[in-house]
């Protein structure tokens, strides 16, 4: 069962507070709606409450990571037989039926399996399926679509309602009230001294609230039964990583061939806010590979790959 959403940690932002409204409105309606906004935004969050404060709250909800291999988004939604004990895994589309199933990063669906996506959806009234349809999204899938990228069907299918999230760096006033709600949330009476929370205010949030989740989380750590200091936090660290100079004529420090590749696909998922379809054309491979190589590393227990969306 999925935890209740607390409305509070969505912030007072006004242009936030009319997203959230909105959701309000269409939570009571059947339409599909499509969340869109920046990486680490609540998008995921808000769908979930879109969902608790329907008439479906009592029916299943399902997540299916759209950015994954097209084959497996495609075993998820229909359902498939297990190669090894011959059983039949039911999809979410009968599991979830009468209830709600979110498409998280629907922009990174592989261009191949968009238009099939979009037959599956057209054919539920046949087999009297009822499911509602939430997507969430990284990019502008207009664009996408403009330039050829996106089945223009489905978009036209899935955005019947669009909200969008706003940055958390676009609105600091949210920060002090975000994180204050986070250690109430948590449990944990601890203060943030004015220093730590000017230092919080003042830093560029590339991953939004999921972002700031994650340092409260290790400076509450850090902080132990003492308010949360500025020394505590671990914004703005960086790790020393050796790495090869083609300019220098000495004291270059090697690192393996294996290394260097995860370091390289590391900072394109940086770069592109963990967009993995962009990252991948930056690297000039196949999304396929990049999600085969996301998986080596997890396996291998790289704590940045382990905690990707």
């Amino acid at each position: 069962m999925q935890n209740v959403v607390n409305e509070g940690l969505f912030g007072r932002d006004l242009k936030v507070q009319r997203s959230l409204d909105y959701a309000r409105n269409v939570a009571s309606t059947r339409a599909p709606v499509l969340i869109i906004g920046e990486s680490g935004t609540g998008k995921r969050t808000l769908a979930t409450y879109v969902h608790q404060i329907s008439s479906r709250k009592e029916n299943p909800l399902s997540v299916i990571d759209c950015s994954g291999d097209s084959k497996d988004v495609e075993n998820q939604i229909l359902g498939h037989r297990d190669d090894e004990t011959g059983r039949f895994n039911k999809g979410v589309l009968e599991t979830c039926n009468r209830g709600t199933i979110i498409l998280a990063n629907v922009d990174g669906l592989e261009e191949v399996f968009q238009k099939r996506l979009y037959q599956i959806f057209q054919e539920l009234d046949d087999y009297d399926l009822d499911v509602r349809i939430i997507a969430t999204s990284t990019k502008n899938l207009s664009k996408l679509v403009g330039s050829g990228r996106f089945y223009r069907a489905l978009y036209t299918l899935i955005s019947g309602t669009q909200i969008s999230l706003k940055p958390l760096r676009e609105r600091v006033e949210d920060i002090k009230l975000l994180s204050e709600g986070f250690l109430r949330d948590w449990g944990i009476e601890s203060d943030i001294t004015d220093e730590a929370m000017n230092k919080l205010t003042s830093h560029y949030w590339t991953h939004n609230i999921r972002e700031l989740q994650k340092v409260l989380e290790s400076s509450v750590q850090n902080a132990g039964d003492t308010p949360i200091d500025i020394e505590h936090l671990t914004i703005g660290e960086r790790k020393v990583i050796n790495s090869i100079d083609d300019d220098s004529d000495g004291d270059i420090k090697l690192m393996s061939l294996k290394e260097a590749e995860k370091l390289l696909i590391r900072k394109a998922l940086i770069h592109t806010s963990e967009n993995r379809t962009q990252a991948a054309k930056i690297l000039g491979v196949s999304i396929r590979t990049l999600r085969n190589k996301i998986n080596e590393y997890r396996q291998d227990g790289s704590q940045f790959f382990l905690n990707l969306r």
